[in-house]
């Protein structure tokens, strides 16, 4: 194994405090869903950066696949919503919806490129058996092997 990149951040007062990466290219306020910052006004919460992050990476998860397929696209857009979910004992468990658009071309080719995707995309390795994920590829839910 090789590690190409460690990113370093903490948290302080958990969802309702503060996060900062070490060189300080991502500072935060924390609060809950709707909330307000006495500092700032304005709040995030974990689900929103996991669900900016999770973007992200499928996002260059597909470019990637695209190009092994030698299959151009472009002006690609995954929109992502990560739940914050509530059991019937007060657990609290997540689920994610990823929604990739690849307007340059066919659905069926969206949702090749979606599903390889999925496969190669540290996010998807992550979550892969530990919590829900849904994907649709140009409007089309993409069946995934159980």
């Amino acid at each position: 194994m090789k590690t190409l990149y460690t990113a370093h951040a903490t948290s302080v007062d958990g969802r309702n405090g503060h996060a900062q990466t070490d060189d300080n290219n991502l500072s935060v306020e924390l609060g809950a869903p709707g909330g307000t910052s006495k500092k700032t006004g304005k709040v995030t919460n974990p689900e929103q950066l996991f669900a900016c992050g999770y973007a992200a990476c499928f996002g260059s998860a597909l470019e990637a696949v695209a190009k092994m397929d030698n299959t151009p696209i472009r002006n690609v857009e995954v929109h992502s919503e990560v739940s914050l979910n509530q059991d019937d004992k007060g657990g609290y468990y997540l689920s994610v919806a990823l929604d990739v658009v690849i307007p340059s071309i066919s659905s069926e080719q969206a949702e090749a490129l979606t599903r390889k995707a999925h496969g190669i995309c540290p996010y998807s390795k992550a979550t892969r058996g530990n919590i829900e994920v849904t994907l649709k590829a140009n409007s089309q839910p993409v069946k995934l092997a159980a």
